[in-house]
């Protein structure tokens, strides 16, 4: 894109440079002898068209813009004062070449197009006081002449304005639409692929869910047959956020309400069977995670819906489950994590590293850099976990406003 606008702008400086120096020295014998206009204004024209073109063909040798630039600004800007002042000046039909300087100057960059409105509105202020004043310069166009250096001087900002800037304009639109069509059509197909990465990732989690599903069943060993379910589960909770990804318009986040709501009733149907006396309440208003953030956070609520399942509330018991998010007023997160089972049996205190279930809630709050409280007022075990999107996935959501 730089690429691209520094060859648009180098194109419209040597195109206007070209035109201008050729018609400026057409223009000087035309003002000398078909016009009679003597004195500065056809040794303006003659002298702006030779040095305009010197500094063209300057720049092909050291190819620098900024130094063409400047140095056709500033002989465009005091040819074209010197030319009003002596031919009407605040009545000059050429004045309005002055206007044309600002334009070229927008079309360049905003900064010069700036000081270029700031500049030529202080001289144009300053050519006005002159004729208020009487201290104008003296008009070097004959009375008859005066209508046809009007009309050459309108034509020529006419055609400079249109045939010149209105081309450019027309092809840097052009471009540009080119451009964000393109783009268009990549971020579609960068859509697409990223898709389809989300969809063989969730088959090839489910692959491994199932394999395990089947080691399983073939390990008479009960302990190690539960120890192969819990891997199963979490690696269905991986592969159930990539298949909310593949399935919804935003690929780059998932409203979590429905991933936890999904996630929870897998862990209990797998648990505690279809006929369970288990009660879900979610709370998570309208809050969409991006990866990195909701499958550390997965794992982390399938590990407490887990434990809560085989030791907090034990066998058929009737039981409640709570988990709620919410984003806090500085943009952090606050899970909470709660159920009315049995609770921990050792004084109230967190049981440590005691359990892998335990020991894997606890390095997954460290790789979502936050907090862990464990509120002992509550019946049961109930978590406080405060944490903060990581910060690819907050510039995302900035980025969407």
């Amino acid at each position: 894109m730089e690429y691209n606008q520094l060859k648009n702008n180098t194109h419209l400086i040597l195109r206007v440079n070209y035109f201008s120096s050729i018609l400026m020295l057409l223009l000087a014998p035309v003002c000398y002898y078909l016009l009679n206009i003597k004195g500065m204004i056809p040794g303006t024209f003659l002298f702006y068209g030779i040095m305009n073109l010197l500094n063209t063909f300057l720049f092909y040798k050291h190819r620098n813009l900024t130094i063409i630039y400047i140095f056709t600004t500033l002989l465009g800007l005091s040819g074209a004062l010197i030319v009003t002042l002596y031919s009407g000046g605040i009545n000059s039909p050429f004045i309005f070449v002055l206007a044309l300087i600002v334009f070229a100057g927008y079309i360049s960059t905003r900064r010069y197009g700036i000081i270029h409105l700031y500049v030529i509105s202080v001289l144009i202020i300053i050519t006005f006081l002159l004729s208020y004043y009487n201290m104008s310069f003296p008009n070097q166009v004959p009375p008859e002449s005066q209508n046809i250096f009007s009309l050459i001087s309108i034509l020529f900002t006419v055609y400079i304005l249109g045939g010149i800037f209105g081309k450019i304009l027309q092809t840097n639109y052009r471009n540009l639409y080119n451009s964000k069509k393109k783009l268009e059509i990549q971020s579609r197909q960068k859509e697409i692929l990223l898709k389809e990465i989300h969809h063989r990732v969730k088959n090839n989690l489910q692959t491994v869910s199932s394999l395990l599903s089947l080691q399983s069943r073939s390990v008479p060993n009960s302990e190690m047959k539960g120890v192969l379910i819990n891997s199963q589960n979490r690696v269905i909770s991986m592969a159930l956020i990539h298949e909310m990804l593949y399935a919804n318009d935003d690929i780059s986040k998932i409203q979590y309400e429905d991933y936890v709501g999904q996630l929870a009733r897998h862990l209990i149907q797998s648990i505690k069977g279809k006929q369970h006396n288990i009660k879900l309440e979610i709370e998570i208003p309208d809050i969409k995670l991006g990866i990195d953030t909701a499958i550390p956070l997965g794992l982390l609520i399938n590990e407490f819906i887990t434990n809560t399942l085989k030791h907090g509330i034990r066998n058929d018991e009737a039981g409640t489950i709570t988990i709620r998010l919410n984003r806090m007023k500085d943009n952090s997160l606050l899970l909470q994590l709660g159920d009315n089972g049995i609770g921990f049996q050792n004084n109230g205190e967190i049981p440590g590293n005691k359990t892998l279930g335990l020991r894997l809630i606890h390095n997954l709050v460290k790789q979502l850099k936050g907090t862990m409280e464990l509120d002992k007022e509550k019946s049961g075990v109930n978590y406080n976990i405060r944490f903060t999107e990581t910060a690819s996935n907050v510039k995302a959501r900035e980025s969407l406003g």
